[in-house]
């Protein structure tokens, strides 16, 4: 089998694994893997190579353009101390504990055991985000597990590739040099990646053009990675910054809503599909025999990253937390436990040099590790946010979207109706009855609705927040769509346009006031069972 056909295998077996866990419930990148490794041990297809520069050039730049695409930019704000601590001070930690036990337990140098120790920082917590968003968790765990993933990522390429120097030099000429790269990197990242997202955003307001739009955001986005690359500085934190910048202020101020959904569609598909590669590529290139080989060793690194997260976590949470923004233990449990590896330990493990005397054995231990989050915490997170009580959908929640969901229904069934009967397509016996039908179901939903938003106040305090704000947007695209069909001052129109943006801002403490109603119902409804 040639590449091309060994691609359209994978993605005909990651179609049957996303319509499996559908009845299955395990997470879509956790059964990918277990379904590419079993793959690999049958040697059902022929091996494929992952390499660096697929995974780092082709596949990083949609994963990490997407993530930072969708991006709450008020949530970042308000929680940036304790991400940029995470993803740096914590990454360092990280390396460093993990590094020590690695060398003091498994006799591995200590030079490798930093490198190791680097490669192993990056968090990528795809399937715990995925429970997170089916459960209902806190707005604010999300984007503190989501946002230290996103930035920790550049954090741990740059200390991978300042530690792969050291190795390769073999000692260090000067700490205080390190010290300044490691911070010239993420800075100079950080910066290109915001010029190139702000340029793309001013670019876009002078076209409507859906298409267009989309091949700008990939630019953006692919440009980031690449430009950083050449200058020598952070391409991830770079891809990060550009899609944070175009996510929320490009997409809101010069997008219309139409453009807007389809480039979120365009790169939601790609990042489903560069996901579910990279997903089944991991389980394809694990050795089996060389991980019976080295389970012991594999067993010590796995300690080895599991005490260094709990120091980060349960160390640095004190300094964190605040009366205003807390980390309860809860949550603390959920960030030590929910930081999974994936795709990105995996491509530096590959890209290391073909004559590194340790080469082998780091690949197959990061492999092992990788493997255990996700087999382990992976399938076990979302038993333990049930066990810490942090699932916020109560049942009254379901059961108002389920009835929501067979309005919309009953709603698309009574325009078929009319569509048949304006075609004479049926009698007009035939459509008084059916629609006699369909009205009396539709009645009886909405009076169930009105029921539960008697029972429930979280409920009309969502649908008040959710309907507002596409009020809001509907007023903004209208005002857009003014000035550019219609040649109103664009001055008269950008100042609106703030003052819309201002009043959507205002509704994210009405978003989180409806999760701390719903904290509050959930825990009267237990308090009521319990009576």
């Amino acid at each position: 089998m040639d590449s091309v056909e060994v691609i359209t295998v994978l993605l005909l077996i990651a179609t049957a694994v996303a319509m499996a866990v559908k009845w299955i419930k395990v997470p879509y990148s956790i059964a990918l893997v277990i379904v590419g490794l079993l793959i690999g041990v049958f040697q059902i297809i022929p091996r494929v190579e992952m390499t660096p520069e697929l995974i780092l050039l082709v596949c990083l730049p949609p994963l990490l353009f997407e993530a930072s695409w969708n991006l709450n930019l008020d949530l970042l704000k308000q929680n940036w101390k304790p991400i940029a601590v995470l993803a740096t001070i914590g990454v360092i930690i990280s390396m460093s504990v993990t590094a020590c036990i690695l060398h003091y337990f498994a006799h591995v140098s200590l030079q490798y055991a930093f490198l190791f120790g680097a490669m192993i920082a990056a968090t990528d917590p795809i399937s715990v985000l995925a429970v997170f968003k089916k459960m209902g968790v806190s707005k604010r765990l999300t984007i503190l597990l989501e946002g230290e993933s996103l930035f920790n990522d550049g954090t741990a390429v740059v200390l991978f590739k300042l530690v792969l120097m050291v190795v390769l030099a073999g000692a260090v000429n000067s700490y205080s040099l390190l010290a300044f790269d490691f911070v010239k990197v993420i800075v100079g990242g950080i910066l290109i990646g915001c010029l190139i997202g702000y340029l793309a955003s001013n670019i876009t307001k002078y076209f409507e053009d859906h298409l267009l739009e989309i091949m700008l955001t990939t630019i953006a986005a692919y440009g980031a990675f690449i430009l950083a690359e050449q200058m020598h500085v952070s391409p991830v934190l770079s891809v990060v910054a550009a899609g944070i910048v175009i996510g929320n202020y490009g997409s809101y101020n010069h997008m219309s809503a139409s453009t807007r959904l389809a480039v979120n569609s365009f790169w939601e598909y790609a990042a489903f599909i560069v996901e579910s590669l990279v997903f089944l590529l991991i389980g394809l290139q694990v050795k089996w025999e060389l991980l019976v080989e080295n389970l012991p060793l594999i067993g010590i690194a796995i300690g080895a990253i599991l005490l260094a997260r709990l120091v980060v976590v349960y160390g640095l949470s004190p300094f964190l937390s605040t009366k205003q923004l807390p980390i309860s233990y809860a949550w603390r449990h959920i960030l030590f436990w929910g930081a999974l590896r994936g795709s990105l330990s995996m491509a530096l493990a590959l890209s290391l040099p073909a004559n590194l005397d340790m080469k082998e054995q780091i690949v197959i231990l990061i492999f092992g590790v990788v493997l255990f989050t996700l087999l382990i915490p992976g399938l076990t997170i979302e038993p333990l946010i049930n066990l810490l009580g942090l699932k916020k959908i109560s049942p009254k929640v379901n059961e108002y979207q389920l009835l929501r969901a067979k309005l919309i229904a009953i709603k698309a069934s009574l325009s078929a109706l009319e569509s048949l009967h304006h075609g004479n397509s049926i009698s007009h016996h035939v459509y008084e009855k059916l629609k006699k039908q369909a009205l009396e179901e539709q009645d009886k939903i909405k009076a169930d609705i009105e029921d539960l938003h008697l029972a429930n106040a979280s409920i009309e305090h969502m649908q008040v927040y959710q309907a507002s704000k596409q009020m809001l947007e509907s007023r903004k695209d209208s005002l857009i769509s003014l000035a550019k069909k219609e040649g109103v001052n664009q001055n008269l129109i950008a100042d609106l346009i703030v003052e819309i943006d201002q009043q959507i801002d205002g509704l994210t403490y009405t978003a989180n006031n409806a999760d701390t109603q719903l904290d509050k119902t959930t825990n009267l409804e237990k308090s009521e069972d319990v009576v």
